[in-house]
């Protein structure tokens, strides 16, 4: 299997994070007996992996400890070709299996579909070439086969491919446009929480403000990095908690559906390498829905 990596760790403690079916004793294991490359390279278990190397390894044998039986979920797919497939994620629904997961995920209503998921990902997340978090919705782009799943993560990884989102926040903005430029990097005391850090990766986040609800300030956003949770981060660290974020939003903000969405996805299409663009409207029960001009997306 190939993963990419997508933000500096150390070698067995990114391991752990991507192979979650897997001790990360046993996966040290694996780095011990050089076999784990990276770049082509054996590695030691403290050596640090940086954004944009490639890890390959066999995966080890081990009884998955997630279900992965097709389930009946219904998708909306707003987007399917030969290579891959856009969909609509609903909230609720996780992108792939975890050990602390007990329902279905999105890998499992993939795996009921009549075609074929890439494997580069590893075998517990077959498709996912990038993940939204449980409570997020919209927009994720899935591989059929893995030269797809290598090319749309490279373009990711690249940043040819444009993600935006639309998010209500608590407090009053002033200006009409930002931009948020302030590294990320784990939180050294809560390993589940990311944080702006200067010892971390760059991430820049252009923000538009679109309309002030009672609520707060309904926003756009564009992702020019795509660091774990950048968006609720950023946000937070000037001051704009995201509604319904239980991470990192204040008590008085932090309960409800979480009002984040990714409402537009461009990426070259694997093979022809024609533009695609999807759009996604908010679910119901985002605030100030109404007011969402998808064509406003093409403008941050």
């Amino acid at each position: 299997m190939v993963l990419i990596v997508d933000e500096a760790e150390r070698l067995d403690k990114f391991l752990a994070q991507h192979l979650p079916l897997h001790s990360r004793t046993k996966l040290a294991k694996l780095v011990d007996r050089g076999l784990v490359l990276v770049d082509g390279h054996t590695q030691k278990v403290s050596f640090v992996v940086e954004e944009g190397m490639i890890i390959e390894l066999d995966e080890p044998e081990e009884a998955a400890a997630h279900d992965l039986t097709p389930a009946d979920i219904p998708l909306d797919v707003v987007y399917e070709d030969d290579d891959m497939l856009i969909v609509n994620k609903p909230r609720g629904l996780a992108s792939h299996p975890a050990l602390s997961l007990k329902e279905p995920s999105l890998v499992n209503a993939l795996l009921w579909r009549n075609h074929t998921l890439s494997q580069t990902g590893g075998s517990f997340r077959p498709g996912i070439v990038h993940r939204l978090d449980k409570e997020t919705t919209g927009l994720m782009v899935v591989a059929k086969n893995d030269r797809a799943h290598v090319n749309l993560a490279k373009q990711i990884e690249e940043k040819t491919a444009e993600r935006r989102y639309v998010a209500v926040v608590a407090g009053e903005v002033a200006n009409e446009r930002f931009t948020i430029n302030a590294p990320i990097a784990r939180d050294q005391r809560d390993r589940m929480k990311m944080g702006v850090n200067p010892a971390g990766k760059e991430a820049i986040t252009h923000v538009r403000r679109i309309a002030r609800i009672e609520e707060g300030t309904l926003l756009a956003v564009r992702l020019e990095t795509g660091r774990t949770h950048q968006i609720r981060v950023h946000l937070r660290a000037v001051g704009l908690p995201v509604y319904g974020d239980a991470i990192y939003a204040p008590k008085e903000f932090a309960t409800g559906p979480l009002q984040l969405h990714a409402c537009y996805l461009a990426l070259r299409q694997p093979t022809s390498g024609e533009q695609v663009v999807a759009y996604a409207q908010p679910p119901d029960d985002f605030i100030g829905e109404n007011l969402v001009s998808l064509t406003i997306m093409q403008d941050i």
